[in-house]
């Protein structure tokens, strides 16, 4: 969750990294890489895509970071950016299986299970993991990044009211997969 004192941090960094700060911009790296990185691991399901497209990702937020108009536009532009990073990607390794006949792209990976991990914790992540890549992303970026719903509409690049939607229908389907009213 974002605080106000972590927002006026990263507005901070951003207006000062626009200007050409060296220190303000690897700053504003540490700080965002972690976050986006998790955020493109969310859409594409595996670890070393996630990270090639969250690399490319900051060539582009690099070579914008000076254009772009208000410092507080900074998280939902970045995740937009990774977003589109991401599909493209996506769009690129679904065209070579086609060509090359390939095994399917299996798009749910519980990389992080632990045998600690309770029943209930790995029914959830079971639950999540049956979520679509756009219920999934709309879910982590709202709740656990703490977006609002324009920011999360803008880091997406989709409409307030598909968030929303979004929304409400990946709430609903978890209630029913973990009421074990739907498959």
């Amino acid at each position: 969750m974002r605080t106000d004192q972590s927002i006026a941090l990263d507005h901070y960094l951003v207006s000062v990294a626009r200007m050409g700060d060296r220190n303000a911009l690897e700053h504003l790296a540490q700080r965002w890489q972690p976050k986006l990185l998790a955020h493109a691991r969310r859409l594409m399901g595996e670890e070393e895509p996630a990270r090639e497209a969250t690399q490319d990702a900051w060539l582009e937020i690099l070579r914008g970071l000076p254009g772009l108009r208000e410092a507080r536009a900074f998280p939902a532009w970045a995740y937009r950016i990774v977003s589109r990073r991401c599909a493209r990607s996506i769009r690129q390794r679904q065209s070579r299986r086609q060509r090359d006949v390939a095994e399917t792209f299996d798009a749910v990976a519980s990389e992080n299970a632990s045998p600690e991990q309770s029943a209930s914790t790995d029914e959830l992540h079971a639950v999540l993991a049956g979520l679509s890549a756009h219920h999934r992303a709309t879910l982590a970026l709202f709740y656990l990044e703490g977006l609002t719903v324009t920011e999360t509409a803008a880091a997406l690049d989709i409409a307030p009211g598909t968030v929303k939607t979004r929304l409400l229908h990946a709430r609903n389907r978890l209630r029913a997969r973990l009421k074990g009213d739907a498959p």
